[in-house]
């Protein structure tokens, strides 16, 4: 495949995987007159289920995606950061499937009204990956209609795309699937892989274990020259690219790398902090 022909393909397939690209500005305007304040799409709720109201609070705040973590417990999929504060009554589908599938109901066919860019949920899988996975893929198949698909080499996108973290073993039942409703979270080791954006469609990793600026003073030029590169790398295989273990104390030093991964074009800003972020993103509208 010629350069050309390869770039225009993955930015179909990004687009695919993530919806529409942001309208010129008076498109964007009539759109905002008729719909409401338009979604950061950028915005990543870490966490989001420590929030008073789970998912509720991150879309009140516009947020483009949510992160679940999820313990399997029999055949539920319980949410919770850690084994021991796991509730019964807490579980993927009250506080995620089912309400999504009411607010996509009730929004004809989009998480936010009139905007048909997917909302991604990243679930991260705190037991045993490959069996936590056949599990999940049994409660997303409840909710078929929801979810962007993989089917049998292309991408049909839903009114949500599923992103599975956590334990690495969830690859493997993943990859012999030509029919799924979710996607795997890389690490920097897989980008330049041989697996395609179509299974690998994001690539999450740790700001502290490669980088050792955390906001205070000037960026060096090495780290910004990496930061870079490596979101360039991505974008260019369709990727896209999100950082945890960010400063998320409000502060200068926040501030500062947030305002370097805008700069740099990260496509999702992690935070628990959901006013503090949408202030941020709300400051700077082109992001």
């Amino acid at each position: 495949m010629a350069p050309t022909t390869r770039r225009r393909a993955l930015t179909t397939l990004g687009a695919a995987l993530a919806g529409p690209l942001a309208l010129p500005g008076t498109q964007a305007s009539a759109v905002r007159r008729t719909h409401g304040p338009r979604p950061l799409w950028r915005a990543h709720a870490h966490n989001d289920y420590e929030h008073p109201r789970p998912l509720f609070d991150a879309l009140d705040h516009r947020f483009g995606s949510v992160e679940a973590d999820i313990f399997l417990v029999g055949d539920q999929l319980l949410i919770g950061h850690d084994a021991t504060e796991l509730d019964p009554s807490r579980t993927l589908e009250s506080l995620y499937l089912d309400p999504l599938a009411a607010r996509v109901k009730a929004n004809h066919g989009s998480v936010y009204r009139g905007r048909r860019r997917p909302l991604q949920l990243l679930i991260d899988i705190k037991t045993e990956g490959s069996s936590t996975y056949l599990e999940l893929d049994r409660h997303l198949l409840r909710h078929k209609h929801l979810f962007t698909t993989f089917a049998h080499g292309r991408v049909r996108p839903g009114p949500v795309t599923a992103v599975i973290s956590g334990d690495r073993a969830a690859r493997t039942p993943m990859e012999t699937q030509s029919v799924r409703r979710a996607f795997y979270d890389g690490r920097l080791t897989d980008l330049g892989s041989a697996a395609p954006a179509s299974f690998i469609p994001l690539i999450s990793d740790n700001w502290t274990l490669n980088f050792s600026w955390l906001g205070d003073g000037p960026f060096p030029d090495a780290e910004r020259l990496k930061l870079r590169s490596i979101i360039a790398d991505a974008h260019a295989r369709g990727q896209r690219v999100r950082f945890w273990a960010t400063p998320d104390t409000a502060g200068p030093a926040r501030d500062a790398l947030w305002t370097e991964l805008l700069a740099a074009g990260v496509d999702y800003f992690n935070t628990d902090d959901l006013a503090g972020l949408e202030a941020f993103l709300d400051a700077h509208p082109n992001a």
